[in-house]
């Protein structure tokens, strides 16, 4: 039979060529749609997969769609506490076959992680085999570790077969996964979450469950508490890796009042004693998501380059615990000015970000505060109490009819093994039979309602009769009746108390209130890492401890090469002595120091490079290259090497004439990148920086013409190009010198001796001046010294 539409006067019509007429509308409204609304509307899809379905957490429940699966996986594969442990690539490969198809390698990692106590304050997942250590090793493969549920995955899935969650299609519509777990506690705050989801990320902290316990149980007997009353009961975040929390009160309460905030977190630490009055300072608590491998390269690395010159060797001797070992350089050493410069340099502090970005309801992305979150927590409870309750009173209500049919069978026994015995159809017999109903009623009937009514005769149901016909003949015995009927008074006064639970709150938030307790009695003191870790203290004021008084004082001579190769030599050597170099290359700067000194590195881009003497290497060989110390360019060159003279000035000037005063305070530089000071660009570069001393600028040309100018003419700036020292119409500036007008103007001949010219009256004028030739003798180099 044709399906073609048939048209009452001109017959049946033709069906339309492909690509004909259903082509052209179908492209039309493709090219009608703008190609930002389209873009906008798919990324916006995006989005709120990825804020919904993978990086932001349930409030109920704390978990993402990823951890919920693999719980409810594991469960499926009957893996409790008490089983046996089954292979990790069998658990990831039914978690992703059956509800996360996302990859077996991203599954797994996802379920190592809840196994690994220093990430996770109460794992859900009991691991057996390699999975990951606390220096940052990865777990073996899922084919060589071995898995099951903990305790604590167990709770958060208590009620999951009666009704306590709404259940959904899994990804292809074969099996039915949770929306959300029971959760017999406030898991996103017990085990924090972390993700970055599009546009937003969350960042919690974890805590102590008993300490969360309290609060909910606070919240029930007042639900409009103020939200820092709460911190009475929790204090703070409770690390799974411990350490000591040193933020204030004012900050915490903040943080829990807004759902923003940060957390200073040390690590603990003892002195211990040695022999001979010597000691060392152990760690045996190291900060939360810390790698105590890359921390120990850290301080190696920092006595490496004597950041900390006070610390003389770190050593782990870590076994299931944490200790690291670290020597001070004397036994002269505060502990406590040592451990201040290291969490200043270290990972031995750090500040973990709070930002309570969680899904409320499991659809709408909200900042809560600690009181929001367990409002919802309790309020998820809640609705789980009167789902197990209400699955229940069903359960009951269904026994209970059965019993009814039993009841009535055992009443009339003589007449239903009659009807049995000879009726072609029993099934249909007993229904319609008219039973009697005369003993064995609960005393106390008023909320239940007997399926065969309140007379003393009725009807089999369908369900009593099948379980009837289904009764085995050995209980068909007097003892048998009488357990029926204490079975059933018992399930009617069980059945009018979830009725009154149902309709009273009072009784709900006191049924919740006694699971909090039960909860907070399973996993507290007694319970593996049920007390809390992380202590709370008081961070007492760090003085600021010079790193020169740190130093011993010792005289160095400084050599750097005209290829910058560094080095410092014990003692004050006399700078005339020939030195050695590499081939080709010769000295460049040579000068007496301390180990205390500064060095100050002026280049050619018009950068200032900081170095301390006592860490420059030592004067075997020919030294090491300036460029690994500091970030200075390869086409850079060295204008200027000199030590750190605290409150003097300097004049710094270009090539092109350009210059002004800084104070050599401003150019100390903190970082290995240095300090932008001079500004130059295209073919100017950097010439020259002299000390300020006198009242007057003398600066000759690469023309050579003088000009003096009064010092005060030169202004004092922090950064930037500067002002005009002198005109040129060719060339640039070769060379700059301060003076004291009154002393004259002094230079070096060839010979080496100094002239000095008093006179200068034809070489005085104004800044950005052109000046005139220099005076008779004054050297071809045009330059001062």
């Amino acid at each position: 039979m044709s399906d073609t539409p048939e048209d009452p006067k001109t017959g049946p019509k033709k069906a339309p060529k492909a690509g004909a007429d259903a082509s052209p509308k179908i492209a039309h409204e493709v090219l009608a749609e703008p190609l930002r609304r389209a873009i906008g509307d798919r990324y916006l899809t995006y989005a709120l997969s990825t804020i919904m379905h993978r990086a932001l957490p349930d409030a109920r429940d704390g978990l993402k769609p990823v951890h919920r699966r693999i719980l409810y996986a594991m469960r499926e594969l009957k893996l409790g506490p008490n089983s046996r442990f089954r292979k990790s690539s069998k658990i990831s490969g039914d978690v992703m076959g059956n509800y996360h198809p996302h990859g077996d390698t991203a599954i797994y990692d996802a379920m190592a992680r809840l196994a690994q106590d220093f990430n996770v304050r109460y794992p859900l997942v009991d691991g057996q085999g390699n999975f990951g250590n606390i220096d940052g090793d990865n777990p073996a493969a899922s084919r060589y570790t071995e898995a099951r549920l903990t305790v604590v995955a167990d709770a958060m899935m208590e009620g999951l077969t009666e009704n306590a969650v709404d259940f959904r299609d899994n990804y292809d519509g074969t099996l039915q996964e949770p929306v959300v777990l029971p959760a017999a506690f406030p898991n996103l705050l017990a085990n924090g979450s972390s993700g970055i989801a599009v546009g937003m990320a969350t960042n919690i902290p974890p805590h102590n469950i008993v300490e969360l316990c309290n609060a909910c149980l606070h919240l029930i007997k007042t639900p409009d508490a103020p939200d820092d009353s709460l911190l009475k009961f929790v204090p703070g975040p409770d690390f799974p890796t411990g350490g000591v929390l040193v933020e204030s009160p004012e900050n915490i309460a903040q943080a829990y009042r807004t759902g923003r905030g940060g957390f200073r977190l040390r690590c603990k630490w003892e002195k211990e004693e040695l022999p001979r009055g010597l000691w060392q300072i152990v760690v045996t608590e190291i900060p939360y998501q810390v790698q105590k491998s890359k921390l120990v390269e850290r301080l190696a690395d920092l006595i490496q380059t004597k950041r900390v010159p006070i610390l003389a060797d770190v050593r782990d001797e870590s076994a299931e615990d944490v200790r690291l070992v670290l020597e001070p350089r004397s036994k002269t050493v505060d502990p406590d000015v040592l451990m201040n410069l290291l969490y200043r340099n270290c990972d031995l502090e750090l500040r973990f970000s709070m930002n309570m970005n969680v899904l409320i309801d499991g659809l709408t992305p909200k900042v809560c505060s600690m009181k929001e979150v367990l409002r919802a927590f309790l309020d998820h409870r809640r609705d789980v109490l009167q789902r197990r309750s209400q699955y229940r009173l069903e359960k009951i209500d269904h026994r209970l009819e059965v019993l009814e049919g039993f009841i009535t069978a055992f009443l009339n026994l003589d007449r239903v093994i009659d009807i049995i015995r000879y009726d072609e159809d029993p099934k249909s017999a007993l229904m319609a039979e008219e039973w009697a109903k005369k003993r064995g009623r609960a005393r106390d009937e008023k909320s239940y309602v007997s399926p065969l009514g309140q007379g003393d005769d009725g009807e089999l149901t369908e369900i009593q009769t099948e379980a009837i016909l289904n009764m085995r003949l050995r209980s068909l015995r007097r003892l048998e009746e009488m357990e029926l009927i204490r079975e059933r008074d018992a399930l009617i006064e069980e059945r009018a108390g979830l009725d009154d639970l149902l309709t009273t709150p009072e009784l709900q938030w006191t049924r919740i209130a006694e699971q909090m307790r039960e909860t907070r009695k399973a996993f507290g003191k007694d319970y593996y890492g049920g007390a809390r870790r992380t202590l709370i203290e008081a961070a007492a004021e760090a003085e600021e401890v010079p790193l020169e008084a740190m130093i011993d004082r010792e005289p160095l001579t400084v050599v750097c090469s005209k290829m910058g190769w560094i080095r410092a030599m014990k003692g004050h050597l006399d700078l005339a002595q020939p030195l050695k170099f590499k081939d080709g290359d010769e000295g460049r700067f040579a000068f007496h120091a301390e180990t205390t000194d500064k060095l100050l590195v002026f280049g050619s881009n018009g950068r200032f490079y900081t170095l301390m003497a006592a860490n420059l290497p030592g004067g075997r060989g020919m030294g090491e290259p300036l460029r690994l110390m500091v970030d200075l360019p390869n086409e850079t060159e060295i204008v200027e090497m000199r030590i750190h003279r605290p409150g003097e000035r300097l004049i710094v000037a270009s090539s092109a004439g350009d210059g002004f005063i800084v104070p050599e305070d401003d150019v100390v530089a903190q970082t290995r990148s240095g300090k932008q000071i001079l500004n130059v660009r295209d073919d100017v570069r950097a010439l020259l920086v002299k000390p300020v001393w006198g009242d007057h600028v003398a600066v000759v040309g690469e023309n050579r013409k003088v000009l003096i100018f009064p010092l005060e003419e030169l202004p004092e700036m922090t950064r930037g190009k500067g002002v005009r020292l002198q005109k040129y119409k060719d060339g640039g500036l070769s060379d700059l010198s301060t003076l004291v007008l009154a002393d004259g103007l002094s230079w070096h001949d060839p010979a080496g001796r100094t002239r000095t010219e008093m006179v200068l009256e034809d070489w005085l004028g104004k800044r950005a001046g052109t000046g005139r030739m220099a005076p008779r003798g004054f050297p071809r180099d045009n330059t001062f010294t």
